[in-house]
C-alpha cells in the first residue's frame, strides 16, 4: 500500500506516534537551499568587516594627529585584529552551523575570542616598542565597540539561522526511492549520524504489493515513481537516494530516466554493492558512504557566483536598453493591433512551467500560445516587424525581467513552448535525454545558439544538435563559459538562416 501524493497529510496525522529526528514532510515548498558553505563564508567576512572597518571609522574620527586611512600603523593593527579574530572564532568552534542557532553558546565564545585577538595585538605592540605610536583611548574604545557590534551581529545571525532550520533552508532535503533491505540499513545509518545534514521527506517505490510497507524506518510510503515526478515539482528535492540493489539494473534504468531532469543529486549507498570500491570512489553523507550517481551541475559558490551575475547584467542590460525596448514596443503597437508583449507557458527549471515574455511578433488573433505549429520562412502568421524582431532575437529582450523574477538565467538551455514539435514529434518523443536539460535553469541565450541551433526545428537532427549542446553547457558550466557565450551571442544573431 502507498501514500498518494494529496493524502500525505493523513499519513503524517498516522505516523505521529514515531518521526524519525531526520524526518521532513513538508509540502508545496519552493525555497531555495541556502548553502552551508557560503553562509559560513558569509559570517566571517562580516567578522572580519566588523573588527577592521570599526576599527578604522573610529580612529578617524578620534584620532587627530595622522590620516588613520592611509597610516601604515593603524591599517596594519586593524588588519591584523581581524585576521586574528577570525582564526581563533574559527578554532573555538564559532563558524559551525550548529553554533550559529545558540546565542547563548555564542556570547561567551564571542568575548573571549575578541578579547583574546585584541590582548596578542596589545602584547605585539608592547614586545615591538610601538605603542606610543597609537591611541590608548582609540583601543579601549575599539575594543568595547567592536565586542557590542560583534555580539549584536550574532544575535541577528541566530535568529536568521532559526528561522533557516525551521523552513528547512540549510538541510538538503532527500527522499528514498526503494523500500527493501538497502533502503532500512541506509536510513538507520543516518538517523545514527549526528553528522547528518540532509533531512528525509519520504519513501517512493514502484512495486505495489505485500512486500512493501507502509512505513519504512518510520518514514511514510508516499507513491511510485510517477508520484515522485509529480512531488519533486511540488517541494524542493536536493537529494534522492537509490536504495536498490546494483543487480536491479532495469529498476535503476528506469528510475534514472525519470528523475534525470531534476536538479538534485543521485546517489546510490555503497551498501547496494557486494564488492569494496577504493575510497576515492565515495562520497559521504555524514559517515554513510555513497556513490555518485549524478551531481548537481551548478551548486554552492557557483549557484552563488551564476546568481549574482545574472541580476547584475540583466539589470544593467535593462538600464541600456529601455530606449530600444520602448522603441520596438511603440513600432508592435503601430504596426498591428494588440499588446507589444507576448506571455508563453514553457518548460523551465525541473521540467516546471514557467510564463516568459517575449515581444508579440504575430497578429493577436493568430498567435500560436502552444506553439503547435512552427514558424517558417514568409510565415503568414508573423507581422512586418515581427518578422524582423524574431530574425535578430530582439523579441527576447523582456526575458530580462524573467532574469530578475528568478525564472530565467542569462545563459542556459533556451526554454521550448509546450507543445513544441521537430517533424510532427514532441521533443522528449525524439530525444531520449531531453529533460535532462532541465537541470538547470533555462536560459535567453545558450551554448546551442551561438553554434548555430537556433530557430526553426523542423528535423529530427536539429533538436538532437540543439540537446547535444545544452548538454554539454550543462556538463561544462563555469562563469566563464556564460560570459563567451554572451559575448559571442551579438555575432551569431548575424547568422538567421534558421530564424524565421
Amino acid at each position: 500500500m502507498s501514500y498518494p501524493i494529496h493524502s500525505i497529510d493523513k499519513s503524517i496525522t498516522a505516523i505521529s506516534v514515531h518521526v524519525p529526528r531526520l524526518a521532513d514532510f513538508t509540502q508545496s515548498d519552493k525555497s531555495t537551499l541556502i548553502s552551508k558553505p557560503i553562509v559560513r563564508a558569509g559570517v566571517r567576512m562580516v567578522d572580519l568587516l566588523i573588527t577592521a572597518l570599526l576599527g578604522i571609522f573610529i580612529a578617524s574620527l578620534y584620532v587627530e594627529e595622522t590620516n588613520v586611512v592611509i597610516d601604515p600603523n593603524y591599517l596594519f593593527a586593524v588588519i591584523a585584529a581581524g585576521l586574528l579574530t577570525l582564526g581563533i572564532f574559527e578554532v573555538i568552534g564559532l563558524y559551525r552551523i550548529a553554533t550559529f542557532t545558540s546565542i547563548l553558546t555564542q556570547m561567551p565564545r564571542v568575548i573571549f575570542g575578541w578579547s583574546f585577538a585584541f590582548a596578542i595585538l596589545i602584547a605585539s605592540m608592547f614586545f615591538l616598542k610601538s605603542g606610543e605610536t597609537f591611541s590608548r583611548a582609540w583601543l579601549l574604545m575599539w575594543f568595547c565597540s567592536g565586542g557590542l557590534t560583534l555580539l549584536s551581529s550574532r544575535f541577528v545571525l541566530a535568529g536568521l539561522t532559526r528561522r533557516w532550520l525551521r523552513t528547512g533552508r540549510l538541510y538538503r532535503r532527500a527522499v528514498v526511492y526503494g523500500s527493501g533491505e538497502i533502503a532500512h540499513q541506509v536510513l538507520k545509518e543516518l538517523e545514527n549520524d549526528p553528522d547528518s545534514d540532509i533531512r528525509i521527506s519520504g519513501v517512493f517505490d514502484e512495486r505495489h504489493d505485500e512486500r512493501v510497507p507502509e512505513l519504512t524506518e518510520g518514514y511514510p510510503m508516499l507513491g511510485s515513481l510517477d508520484d515522485l515526478k509529480t512531488f519533486a515539482q511540488k517541494t524542493r528535492i536536493d537529494l534522492v537516494i537509490v536504495a536498490l540493489p546494483v543487480s536491479a539494473e532495469r529498476r535503476i534504468d528506469k528510475v534514472m530516466k525519470t528523475i534525470v531532469h531534476f536538479n538534485a543529486e543521485i546517489k546510490l549507498p555503497a551498501c547496494a554493492l557486494k564488492i569494496r570500491l577504493p575510497a576515492g570512489t565515495y562520497t559521504h553523507i555524514g559517515g554513510v558512504a555513497m556513490i555518485d550517481i549524478l551531481r548537481k551541475p551548478i551548486s554552492d559558490w557557483g549557484m552563488a557566483v551564476k546568481w549574482l551575475f545574472d541580476k547584475s547584467v540583466a539589470a544593467f542590460a535593462l538600464f541600456l536598453l529601455a530606449p530600444v525596448m520602448a522603441a520596438i514596443a511603440l513600432a508592435i503597437k503601430l504596426d498591428s493591433k494588440g499588446p507589444a508583449l507576448f506571455r508563453q507557458k514553457r518548460y523551465g527549471l525541473n521540467n516546471e512551467l514557467i510564463e516568459i515574455f517575449k515581444f508579440r511578433s504575430m497578429y493577436t488573433e493568430q498567435s500560436d500560445v502552444n506553439a503547435t505549429r512552427l514558424v517558417t520562412r514568409q510565415d503568414p502568421r508573423v507581422t512586418p516587424i515581427g518578422r524582423f524582431i524574431r530574425k535578430t532575437s530582439l523579441d527576447e529582450l523582456p526575458q530580462l525581467f524573467n532574469v530578475l523574477r528568478g525564472e530565467l538565467s542569462l545563459v542556459g538551455p533556451r526554454p521550448h513552448a509546450m507543445q513544441a514539435k521537430a517533424a510532427d514529434k514532441l521533443y522528449d518523443q525524439v530525444v531520449e535525454d531531453y529533460f535532462a536539460r532541465h537541470r538547470v535553469k533555462p536560459g535567453i541565450t545558450g551554448w546551442a545558439q551561438i553554434n548555430g541551433w537556433r530557430g526553426e526545428t523542423d528535423t529530427m537532427e536539429k533538436i538532437q544538435k540543439r540537446v547535444d549542446h545544452d548538454l554539454y553547457y550543462i556538463e561544462n558550466w563555469s562563469i566563464l563559459l556564460d560570459l563567451y557565450v554572451l559575448i559571442m551571442t551579438p555575432i551569431a544573431l548575424f547568422k538567421t538562416d534558421n530564424a524565421y
